[in-house]
């Protein structure tokens, strides 16, 4: 049976406020540096310039719609992203490998405070030794995660 950690509803939350915080300060600001005449002309000096707040009213749509359509691109990616601890591996989101014997130890001292742990392991293809930190703020599910880790290489 095999444990997955998906991606945290923290990440996703975060994202999606991040999301329509960008899209309504967009909105807000095409709206008054745009449509709004009353705004516009409060904010127009005599000569018929725009003051600092018009002109930034008017470019700032142009730059919070594409980081608010960048980040929903960024959600879609990430969404189904997952770490599976199956009987003879770790797999995490699909392109790293870890094998249970190459894991060197586990450091779950901050597990409980902090909320992640660190794996150090063997890494088979730059014959290296590698520290990967698992945070709850990535994904769910590390308790059980860690538990059936420790249980595959005790």
């Amino acid at each position: 049976m095999a444990i997955e950690a998906p991606i945290s509803k923290f990440k996703k939350n975060n994202l999606l406020i991040f999301m329509v915080f960008a899209l309504v300060v967009g909105v807000w600001c095409a709206y008054d540096g745009y449509f709004n005449e009353s705004w516009i002309e409060e904010h127009t000096d005599a000569e018929g310039n725009p003051e600092a707040y018009l002109t930034f009213n008017r470019q700032a749509p142009f730059v919070a719609m594409p980081i608010a359509a960048a980040l929903g691109v960024y959600f879609f990616i990430i969404k189904d992203k997952k770490i599976i601890a199956d009987d003879e591996k770790i797999v995490i989101d699909d392109k790293k490998n870890i094998p249970y014997d190459s894991i060197e130890k586990i450091d779950k001292t901050h597990f409980q405070d902090k909320g992640y742990f660190v794996l150090t392991y063997n890494d088979p293809e730059s014959s290296k030794q590698v520290d990967q930190k698992f945070s709850d703020r990535r994904y769910d599910n590390l308790g059980l995660l860690m538990d059936r880790i420790v249980e595959k290489i005790s």
